[in-house]
């Protein structure tokens, strides 16, 4: 049995952990307003983007002409991961679930013959993908955030480099691997493809054509194609920037729900280990009663 120094020592170091993780719950939730305002008010822009990207590629006819961002090269042989995560840990499973889905990316692709490259956006990203795949990490992004937050520099950056690599013909596909925002609760890891740019459905409102199937006419100036291979890039740059922007806000969300269960199981804690330090105090004092007793009555 532990001595009664040895449990005040351990109910003191616990509370002093208490202190911390309350205190880290506090600074999360005081940042995650912000970011998470960020991140809902470039939803409407990025769905919007997409969706009018969607609109003047849905008529477009494609042939040798087209936009490389758009055909892609013709072949899905080699293959590019953006994994995004966040710079700093304690956070949950925020950072290991997006590890996760990317190393089950990467292995799916490579069981099928496919050539795999990964650039890590954020230090957990680089430090968690070293171990199994540090072959393929071929560029990694570190302090996105920033003092100020995420901004679209940082966004434009990774999208500088996905955009230069595609140009050099190092991949055929560029796939981005990071957490959907949905709420403080919800941060959900998802894989969407960036390059080439995914066509819509015939049903998909965003394809050109009403709820009949009818073909909804736009005059557009200049021709489809100029304006594809202007926005085309632009619309990568935008995805990158939503993506950082979600990263954020579900890595304040998910501390914040990390260091408040890890402050009340550290209270619960507490609990236990006063309950045995009384237990144990009530039994040296029971112990120290009866040596007197004993010795009283040997007198």
């Amino acid at each position: 049995m532990p001595s009664l120094k040895e449990y005040r020592n351990r109910i003191a170091s616990v509370k002093s952990t208490r202190k911390i993780t309350s205190a880290m719950k506090m600074v999360a939730a005081s940042k995650l307003k912000k970011a998470q305002g960020a991140a809902e008010a470039a939803q409407p822009y990025a769905r919007g983007m997409a969706e009018m990207m969607a609109r003047v590629a849905a008529g477009v006819t494609l042939g040798p002409s087209s936009p490389r961002l758009l055909i892609g090269t013709g072949s899905e042989q080699r293959h590019l991961l953006v994994v995004m995560t966040a710079d700093r840990g304690l956070c949950g499973g925020f950072n290991g679930n997006v590890v996760r889905l990317a190393r089950q990316t990467v292995r799916s692709l490579q069981a099928q013959g496919r050539e795999v490259k990964i650039i890590c956006a954020g230090r957990k990203a680089r430090d968690l993908l070293r171990r199994d795949f540090g072959s393929l990490i071929v560029r990694s992004f570190t302090d996105l955030s920033g003092k100020d937050g995420v901004g679209f520099t940082q966004a434009a950056q990774i999208s500088d480099e996905v955009l230069t690599r595609f140009e050099d013909g190092e991949f055929d596909v560029c796939t981005l691997v990071s957490n959907r925002f949905y709420g403080v609760l919800k941060q959900v890891p998802e894989a969407a493809r960036l390059i080439p740019f995914s066509l819509p459905a015939a049903n998909d409102p965003a394809s050109g054509k009403d709820s009949a199937g009818i073909p909804v006419v736009y005059d557009f100036e200049p021709d489809r194609e100029t304006i594809l291979a202007a926005l085309l890039p632009r619309n990568i740059s935008t995805q990158i920037y939503r993506a950082l922007l979600d990263s954020a806000a579900g890595e304040q969300a998910a501390r914040m729900t990390a260091m408040d269960n890890a402050t009340r199981n550290a209270g619960d804690m507490i609990n236990r280990l006063s309950i045995q330090y009384n237990r144990a105090r009530q039994a040296f004092i029971t112990r120290e009663l009866i040596e007197i007793i004993s010795g009283a009555e040997a007198v």
